[in-house]
């Protein structure tokens, strides 16, 4: 098995490969915590992503199904839109429309609103053809210690701070000064 900082070409990433700081985020896409963590986060990439090299973000998934009962399959539904090349329109679109996803029909409705030929995302929800890759994440993040979401790694080492913004902000700048 990889080490947790080790990142594979198949990985979701967003910012520059070259960053000073990297964020590995095992997340649920019905976790509020995970929600709150996005909204944060989304801020501070813009606020600090410039600053000494930059932050880049590697979402993993850890969906907390015995919690959230659509969890796994909105991570699989984030996999298919990315085989559309459009997971992080649909990340962002899961977290920020996380009230209103209730049941799978919902998952359609963002798929529709991030542009995707949606027969095609539809077809292949259904099917879970995704669901490998949504195991895949899983077994890593418990060989990695994720138990639990949001769980953050800075840098490769595990951050067990909380998920809100101020948190957040003190310890990315932790990193970003080292």
């Amino acid at each position: 098995m990889q080490r947790v900082d080790e990142i594979g070409k198949d990985e979701h990433v967003r910012g520059p490969q070259d960053a000073a700081v990297t964020l590995i985020e095992y997340g649920d896409f019905q976790c509020p915590y995970c929600a709150r963590a996005h909204f944060a986060l989304t801020e501070l990439m813009d606020e600090l992503g410039n600053e000494a090299g930059g932050i880049r973000l590697v979402y993993r998934h850890l969906p907390l199904s015995d919690l959230h009962p659509l969890a796994e399959l909105a991570a699989e539904a984030a996999e298919a839109a990315a085989s559309q090349g459009k997971f992080w329109e649909m990340h962002d679109a899961l977290f920020e429309q996380q009230n209103q996803v209730a049941d799978p029909q919902d998952l359609a409705v963002l798929g529709e609103s991030v542009d995707l030929d949606v027969d095609r995302f539809a077809g292949e929800v259904q099917e879970r053809r995704h669901r490998q890759r949504v195991q895949a994440d899983l077994a890593r993040a418990r060989h990695d210690g994720a138990d639990r979401t949001p769980t953050f790694f800075i840098n490769g080492r595990h951050y067990p701070g909380d998920s809100d913004r101020d948190s957040l902000e003190a310890a990315l700048r932790q990193a970003l000064q080292r």
